[in-house]
């Protein structure tokens, strides 16, 4: 008895911060997305793209709303021994689960698959939208200069894009000096051909592989949380009368 209500009351509280946390998350990702330029102002540059802010204030209202059902599932669920909200809550966590295993599976097995995809997709958008769309423009060069990297592929993406065919040079970050890593303007054709820079989608991979480590310990630790949350909330499912 001592044991299930040591459980349960671990259960409350952790639920607890995760219903604060989804809260959070919710407000702030509403606030981003009303009014991502107040939002920059604030907190600073940290993008020089208001689309971003508004794209990633998509993303915190629906991880919000997540965590926000989980955590009143889970806390509802324990503290009033409910056992439909235990089990809609341990469905939930098992589909989250599940989804981000095959996520796992389908990134591992068809990197190729998708690049191939992504070019289709990608390097027309660029060559369209590059130098004509500000929003577009923006968080290309915000994910260049972040990055190293030039384009989808290389500096070839830029060829027949507005940016182009106006300034008759590619974007800065497709020349980047050797000694200090910093973008080089103009950037011509001779000098993104000397010093040819790797295109963004396998500098990301670069990046992942280089901190596979790091990113395989995140995800073991976010499984493992998931997979104990399953596990007590069966526990109290099962010893509720």
């Amino acid at each position: 008895m001592q044991c299930f209500s040591f459980i349960k009351n671990i259960m409350v509280f952790f639920n607890t911060l995760i219903f604060l946390c989804g809260a959070a998350l919710l407000a702030v990702g509403i606030w981003v997305s009303v009014d991502g330029p107040s939002f920059v102002k604030i907190f600073g540059p940290m993008s020089s793209s208001a689309m971003q802010f508004i794209n990633v204030g998509y993303f915190l209202i629906a991880a919000g709303v997540v965590l926000f059902v989980l955590g009143f599932l889970g806390c509802y669920g324990a503290k009033s021994e409910n056992k439909c909200a235990l089990m809609t809550f341990f469905f939930i966590l098992l589909l989250i689960f599940v989804a981000e295993i095959a996520a796992a599976v389908v990134a591992l097995v068809y990197t190729t698959m998708a690049e191939e995809f992504l070019k289709m997709v990608v390097v027309p958008a660029i060559k369209k939208d590059y130098g004509s769309q500000k929003d577009f423009t923006q968080v290309w060069n915000s994910t260049m200069e972040g990055l190293k990297c030039c384009g989808f592929n290389n500096y070839t993406d830029f060829e027949d894009s507005p940016y182009f065919k106006e300034n008759q040079l590619f974007p800065p970050y497709c020349c980047i000096n050797n000694i200090n890593r910093t973008a080089e303007e103009p950037c011509t054709m001779y000098e993104a051909q000397k010093n040819p820079v790797q295109g963004c989608f396998q500098q990301l991979l670069h990046d992942i592989r280089t901190n596979a480590v790091t990113v395989g310990g995140v995800a073991f630790g976010i499984g493992a949380l998931e997979l104990a949350a399953m596990i007590v909330s069966m526990y109290l499912y099962c010893h509720l009368k």
